[in-house]
């Protein structure tokens, strides 16, 4: 039921601004959006992050998930 984790799977956190969660800070930081923005602009930015914890790449909100199956395949066996 809760694939043996003890943390909480799903809370709502802030993605920007001082009371950003240090994980979206991390993310807007050291992957720009379009033009170098350093914020999400809106809800469903979507970032591919590697096995390592790299960041790999970032979506835009209007990104569909089917057009980002190429993306995904380079860095995953599927």
């Amino acid at each position: 039921m809760n694939h043996g984790v003890t943390f909480p799977m799903f809370a709502k956190v802030n993605v920007k601004g001082k009371e950003a969660h240090p994980l979206f800070s991390y993310l807007t930081e050291n992957a720009p959006g379009v033009m170098g923005s350093k914020s999400i602009k809106w809800n469903f930015t979507k970032f591919l992050i590697d096995r390592n914890g790299n960041i790999v790449s970032r979506f835009a909100p209007k990104t569909k998930p089917l057009e980002m199956e190429e993306d995904i395949k380079n860095y995953y066996e599927v």
